[in-house]
């Protein structure tokens, strides 16, 4: 879900946000021309924007829960941006659709076996290395967090521990097994037969019927492959990358137009409950709703062009930082911020930006030292031919 320029290519191992210029002469869509690449610096910003989202959720936005790191509710901690703070978990969506664009560019014209080795060295190292950290620091006297059993945290290193009801490491990786699953779908019915325009646009009006059905049909394994509750997200996605190869193509538009009113709806009927003070986290419609549309809005920018403008070299690095930053602030947050505020005393707005600080240190630790060393390496053992 989360990369470097693309002289650094290899060292990143991900292909993900660049913008596809077509030479002078471009054949028709279904069978472009070898691109040029240039990097979409916005969508790395909107990135870290969407795990920033969720870090707020995690850490300032479950206004009715007692934490163990706080030692009271973030009602009582942030009385006035705990009710911003509990639309944070919408940065979720916000990834998924970004995503699908991502996904989309990345593997339009490469072979199957490139694009799972790029997907396997762009999420494995950094999450290994996260479930190693989180389970060793629980496990320290000094922190002694409950942890998983040793059964357990070995089958988290799969990827697989989700269907197979082990508890989790992490508390974020349930997001890793839908895009995983997303992964599968868009490898066998686009990447396996060739990524066209019509392939594309054929797979995602397929993808949102089946979803809808699956929705009304209530069966489990329908739900599990076609995944309802996040598929409009993920399709809204591939038809914003359509735009971004043309922004006259009207079938895209539909695509993506569709795709919103679902994902806003299938939104609000996950994340809103009528108002209560008792409540795990308290979000209006019409929040819900405006939050999912600033996000298709958002990369939707991106994908006109728009947000060009905005190539400023940081956003690289926050780019390459968001997938670590992700997988570790849940957890190890929750350590850094009982010791500042519990044990140190410090406020809790500046334990909470000091928090935030400190695992955007880490993930830069982890994505210097993790990522940049591994992610060549095992993309390059995937790829090899024998």
């Amino acid at each position: 879900m989360i990369d470097t320029p693309e002289a650094a290519r290899e060292k990143s191992g991900d292909t993900a946000i660049r913008t596809v210029l077509p030479r002078p002469g471009t054949p028709p869509p279904d069978k472009p021309a070898a691109p040029r690449h240039h990097r979409l610096r916005a969508l790395d910003g909107l990135r870290l924007l969407a795990a920033l989202m969720v870090a707020a959720y995690h850490y300032g936005g479950r206004g009715g829960e007692v934490t163990k790191a706080w030692g009271s509710s973030a009602e009582l901690q942030f009385p006035t941006l705990h009710t911003l703070f509990a639309y944070g978990c919408l940065g979720v969506q916000v990834f998924f659709v970004i995503s699908g664009f991502v996904i989309c560019m990345s593997g339009w014209g490469r072979p199957l076996r490139s694009f799972f080795a790029s997907r396997a060295a762009r999420l494995l190292p950094a999450y290994w290395a996260a479930v190693i950290l989180v389970t060793v620091v629980f496990a320290l006297p000094a922190v002694a967090w409950s942890t998983v059993s040793p059964s357990d945290g070995l089958v988290n290193l799969t990827l697989l521990h989700e269907p197979l009801g082990a508890d989790r490491v992490l508390g974020v990786d349930w997001t890793l097994w839908v895009e995983i699953r997303f992964y599968a779908l868009f490898a066998l019915c686009v990447v396996l037969p060739g990524a066209t325009r019509q392939r594309v646009i054929l797979f995602c009006a397929c993808w949102t019927l089946a979803a809808v059905i699956a929705q009304a049909a209530d069966e489990p394994l329908l739900d599990l492959t076609l995944m309802p509750e996040y598929a409009p997200f993920f399709i809204g996605g591939i038809g914003l990358y359509l735009v971004h190869r043309d922004r006259r193509d009207v079938y895209a538009w539909g695509i993506v137009v569709v795709s919103w009113l679902i994902g806003q709806h299938s939104a609000v009927q996950g994340l809103w409950r009528p108002p209560s003070p008792d409540a795990f986290a308290n979000r209006s419609a019409f929040g819900i709703v405006l939050v999912v549309t600033l996000g298709f809005a958002l990369v939707a920018a991106v994908a006109l062009g728009w947000l060009r403008w905005a190539d400023w070299r940081w956003l690289t690095v926050a780019g390459a930082l968001t997938y670590p930053f992700y997988l570790v602030h849940e957890h190890l947050g929750w350590v850094v911020i009982e010791a500042l505020h519990q044990e140190l005393g410090v406020p809790s707005y500046a334990t909470f930006l000091l928090t935030v600080v400190a695992m955007l240190v880490l993930a830069r630790l982890l994505n210097r030292y993790v990522e940049n060393a591994l992610t060549p390496r095992l993309r390059t053992a995937l790829t090899r031919t024998r």
